[in-house]
């Protein structure tokens, strides 16, 4: 009972002898002595005299002890003696026999009463072995070696040469000291020692391959279903490690780093093992220890997620947060744990990479609002690969580079929902905008229109998000919004075109209707330059958008030019009625009635934008010119002499020079326009007919829509009829007309004479021929005329 003791074991824990049937009742320590005097004679006594039975007691003692740690050569520790089974409390306590997973409930039972009789224990082995001391007297002093075998006086031999001791044969571990060093960490200790066990079942199983465990009756059973259950144990460890090392604050140097280190060491052993036993009976630690690391990562990244403020734009924030913060740690510390062969950097890194692809597949499966679906667009195009591939080292990666987080299919899908979506938002949101603009432009309160700014930034919030996500993107992008901007732009006409057809509008105070007109014309600018951009931007089907709005602001610029013109050339019609006459002649009154108007008009005309203040003042130039020549060739002034001719020649000069200042002040660019009056002039001015010839040539081709009437009324002015050289001055015109580049009309902007009507020369009728073509009936019926009623005699006033 005392041995028990020191063995850890209690009296209250150890089997009855009913239960713990032994095989031989003996005492030991009688065995003992039987031993020692057989023996005795064998042993004899030692070269100095003394008896070495006591030695040899000790020997046997040790040695036939059935709880002895030691080996006795030519039989195994532990084992029992020939023919004799071994006891169930041998099979359970020798070390050198594995114990298996039956005795884990037996140990568990002892290992209660373990800690508490220690003490105990050790005081009980000292008392035994001074009682052994006691029953066999006090220890003799022994001779040296040298006094035992060498006789006095003789020189002593060399001692004999050192044997080496054979290496010490490693114990193999129970199943439950094999899962208590899985519980401590020590993987690749535990791994050791389960490769061993495995090894042995496979011994004992005939050297099949691992498999399941058998039945529980089969020879080898247990032991497979130990290897089994170790080895979810040790996987356990393993994947809890895997998910503790990145939840934590970080590996120092410590215990953490080599856990992790151990870990690697396992995957490598196991690599090793999966090589011998094949590929069916393979293990494969290393596919599952990456299944372990993107488990760890999902949970890691679906953690960070929820928490984060600001809807869908917030939640991939805090993701990209999380994977910096991780795959650092995985790159400084966890990864140089790990042994190189195993890429442990890029198994982390496809973990994460796949968790990520799972999260953003399911965000992009839910139906989203379209501000979460360009966020959800722009953090995977670019977001993911530049701030976050971009600052790992795709070196790492033993595949080649990672695959995409959504799919092409996904992609376009959500592409193809931004694009519906937009349409439909842009095309409601334009139509609102004009509406609510369209309700001020007749009511006579001061009022800014804002609506090309509204619908401006309306479409740019999407032509400037799609670019950023992707190329393809922007273009379809721009296309789509150039389709609705002219569908806008046409609807906008329509309602232009309403708002000045509209009778109650002229009622407007002139300044107020001028206003909004030159507020509608301010739209044109920027909405122009927005659907230009948008045609480059976009693909080349985009063209035909292009042209239908710009073809809208065309008309709408046009009709408000047209309504301003009209409106200034109103008040200005008095003084052109006063041109080309007799008084004009002497008197520059009606010439200065028209600058003045201009100049006092222009300064409200300013508020309106460049581009379309350029065209108008364009516009105001040509038809100035026009009305300013327009009387001349209705046949006003008929210059028979040369004094009148270059009388009126002056009079043209001085008007165009005047004109020329007034609009080059108000920076008219039609500069082509200041040549016309000269021209003109120089033709009545002229004598000779070469010179005129060649003047009228220059004329028409600095004015390729001046035609034939138009010099025949200025030949008819100076007094030019029926004559050689009025003739061969036509004959210039004709020429002309005929060639073929003359024969191209010039565009509608640098259009002039063909807005100057000319009247049509009188037919004149042979009359006695026309007279005897009919008869007298005939003549009954036309009017004749009659005389003159007599006016009454004015009474003639008095000179004073």
């Amino acid at each position: 009972m005392p041995i028990l003791k020191s063995l850890g074991m209690a009296d209250s824990k150890v089997p009855r002898a009913g239960t713990l049937p032994l095989r031989s009742s003996r005492n030991p320590f009688e065995e003992v002595s039987g031993l020692e005097e057989e023996e005795a004679a064998e042993l004899g006594a030692l070269p100095n005299g003394t008896s070495c039975r006591r030695r040899a007691t000790l020997e046997k003692l040790a040695g036939l002890s059935p709880f002895r740690l030691g080996k006795t050569p030519g039989r195994q520790a532990g084992s029992p003696r020939d023919g004799q089974p071994r006891s169930f409390l041998g099979r359970v306590l020798l070390p050198g026999i594995r114990r298996s997973s039956a005795d884990f409930g037996l140990l568990a039972r002892l290992q209660g009463s373990r800690a508490q009789g220690d003490e105990e224990a050790a005081g009980e082995a000292a008392r035994k072995l001074a009682f052994l001391r006691l029953g066999r007297g006090p220890k003799p002093l022994r001779a040296s070696l040298a006094e035992r075998v060498v006789p006095a006086g003789e020189a002593a031999p060399e001692p004999p040469p050192k044997v080496p001791e054979p290496p010490k044969v490693k114990e193999p571990l129970s199943v439950l000291e094999i899962l208590s060093l899985i519980q401590q960490r020590e993987l690749a200790r535990a791994d050791e020692h389960i490769l061993e066990l495995e090894a042995e079942e496979l011994a004992s199983s005939g050297g099949g391959a691992p498999g399941p465990p058998k039945a529980e009756g089969a020879g080898g059973g247990r032991r497979a279903r130990d290897v089994a259950l170790l080895y979810e144990a040790l996987q356990r460890e393993m994947w809890a490690l895997v998910r503790e090392t990145l939840a934590g604050p970080g590996l120092g140097a410590g215990s953490g780093a080599g856990a992790v280190a151990q870990l690697g060491q396992v995957l490598v052993q196991e690599e090793a093992a999966d090589g011998r036993r094949g590929p069916e009976a393979a293990r494969k630690l290393r596919a599952r220890w990456a299944e372990a690391v993107a488990r760890a990562a999902r949970e890691r990244l679906e953690a960070a997620a929820p928490g984060a403020p600001g809807g869908l734009a917030g939640q991939l924030e805090a993701l990209r947060g999380r994977l910096l913060e991780d795959m650092g740690v995985v790159r400084g510390r966890l990864a140089p744990s790990y042994p190189a062969g195993l890429g442990a950097f890029g198994i982390y890194l496809r973990g994460y990479h796949g968790a990520l692809a799972e999260w953003i597949g399911a965000a992009a499966r839910r139906r989203l609002p379209l501000a979460d679906r360009y966020a959800l667009l722009h953090w995977h195009n670019q977001v993911y690969p530049r701030e976050v591939l971009g600052l790992v080292d795709m070196v790492a990666l033993e595949n080649g580079e990672l695959g995409p987080l959504l799919s092409p299919g996904t992609l376009r899908g959500l592409e193809d929902e931004c694009v519906t979506d937009v349409k439909a938002q842009t095309r409601a949101a334009l139509l609102r905008v004009l509406q609510e603009d369209g309700e001020h432009w007749g009511s006579t309160e001061d009022w800014s229109s804002n609506l090309a700014q509204d619908v401006c930034e309306l479409l740019e919030e999407h032509t400037e998000r799609a670019p950023r996500i992707s190329q393809e993107f922007g273009e379809r992008m721009a296309h789509c919004c150039l389709g609705g901007l002219a569908e806008f732009l046409q609807s906008f006409q329509q309602r232009v075109e309403r708002f000045h057809e509209n009778p109650g509008v002229r009622e407007l105070p002139p300044d107020t209707y001028i206003s909004r007109t030159i507020s509608l014309v301010n739209c044109g600018p920027p909405l122009r330059a927005l659907a230009e951009r948008l045609a480059r931007v976009g693909p080349p089907e985009s063209e035909p958008a292009r042209e239908a709005a710009a073809s809208a602001l065309d008309r709408v610029i046009r009709l408000c030019h047209r309504i301003l013109t009209d409106l200034l050339f109103q008040e200005l019609q008095p003084h052109f009625s006063k041109l080309m006459r007799r008084k004009w002649l002497n008197s520059s009154e009606a010439l200065d009635g028209i600058v003045g108007t201009l100049g006092a008009k222009a300064l409200a005309l300013r508020r309106m934008q460049d581009e379309p203040y350029q065209a108008l003042v364009a516009e105001l130039h040509r038809r100035a010119l026009v009305e300013y020549v327009r009387p001349l060739f209705r046949g006003r002034l008929r210059c028979g002499s040369a004094r009148t001719r270059s009388r009126v020649a002056g009079r043209l000069r001085e008007d165009a020079a005047q004109l020329e200042r007034l609009f080059r002040r108000l920076e008219s660019q039609a500069s082509w326009l200041d040549a016309v009056v000269p021209r003109l002039a120089e033709v009545l001015r002229l004598e000779d007919t070469p010179s005129i010839q060649m003047e009228v040539g220059v004329l028409v081709r600095d004015y390729p829509d001046i035609r034939q009437k138009h010099v025949a009324t200025l030949l008819d002015i100076r007094g030019l009829r029926h004559t050689a050289a009025r003739q061969e001055i036509l004959a210039v015109t004709r020429d002309l007309e005929l060639c073929e580049v003359a024969a191209l009309s010039p565009p509608r902007d640098r259009a002039f004479f063909a807005d100057i009507p000319v009247p049509r020369p009188p037919v004149c009728l042979s009359l006695p021929l026309f007279l005897g073509r009919l008869t007298l009936s005939r003549l009954a019926c036309l009017p004749w005329p009659r005389p003159p009623a007599p006016s009454p005699l004015r009474r003639p006033q008095s000179r004073r």
